[in-house]
């Protein structure tokens, strides 16, 4: 009986090499979609507490108490009640919340007006008054003082209403922008033909472009926080 023949050593490891090759692909896809899906899940997470649904802090994590509260939440619409985050319960949610939590009777073109009355107003890390802001800063006495209220940092803040692309962009819309640190770090005030006011670092309160090198390689996404002329546009 003759012996089986064995593989060659680099057939051997030819194979273990794309075998391990194939691994790290899947790994690093698989890498990719929880950290696109955390975002998602953290946006439902407020969402779920804008509407009663629960009391957890957003992490980007599920957990038991959030497959709970989108089960009550998917039973109480008339959506498939497994406690996942599937597209229809997503949209359904943030929809539901923006007609709970969106500003009011407050017109971008106002919010715009407002915030180019501080143009030139120095930038001051952690500043929240007109001797200096920071971006969030400004962005949140921009909104008080059009009796709106906002939570004081970016990351905060991009979690609010309904995200929007930039061909959907309104005058008071919010713009985001990844700079010093990974996700929402830097945050302005859309105010039309592709500008948008904001504290920056080097100018203090400005008027920029979407445009900008600088700005375009750094969008991060937008978001819609007023509710224009009392209703909630799909």
């Amino acid at each position: 009986v003759k012996a089986p023949k064995q593989a060659k050593p680099e057939k051997k490891q030819k194979k273990a090499a794309a075998k391990k090759s194939k691994k790290t692909k899947e790994k690093q896809q698989s890498k990719v979609q929880v950290q696109q899906s955390n975002w998602r899940l953290k946006v439902a997470q407020q969402k779920l507490q804008v509407l009663g649904f629960s009391d957890e802090r957003p992490s980007g994590r599920m957990t038991e108490a959030t497959s709970s509260a989108l089960k009550s939440f998917q039973k109480q619409h008339k959506l498939k009640a497994d406690g996942e985050l599937n597209d229809a319960t997503y949209h359904k949610l943030t929809w539901e919340a923006f007609a709970k939590e969106g500003i009011p009777k407050v017109k971008g073109k106002e919010i715009v007006s407002r915030a180019a009355k501080y143009k030139g107003v120095p930038y001051v890390f952690g500043g929240t008054t007109t001797k200096g802001f920071d971006c969030s800063g400004y962005v949140q006495y921009v909104f008080k003082d059009c009796k709106a209220k906002l939570p004081r940092l970016a990351d905060e803040q991009v979690l609010q209403g309904i995200f929007v692309t930039q061909k959907q962009l309104r005058p008071g819309d919010l713009v985001f922008f990844t700079t010093y640190a990974a996700g929402a770090s830097h945050v302005g005030i859309y105010a039309g033909d592709g500008q948008f006011w904001s504290a920056s670092s080097s100018k203090g309160v400005m008027l920029s472009s979407l445009k900008d090198d600088y700005w375009k390689q750094r969008y991060y996404g937008a978001r819609r926080v007023l509710i224009t002329n009392g209703e909630v546009y799909k």
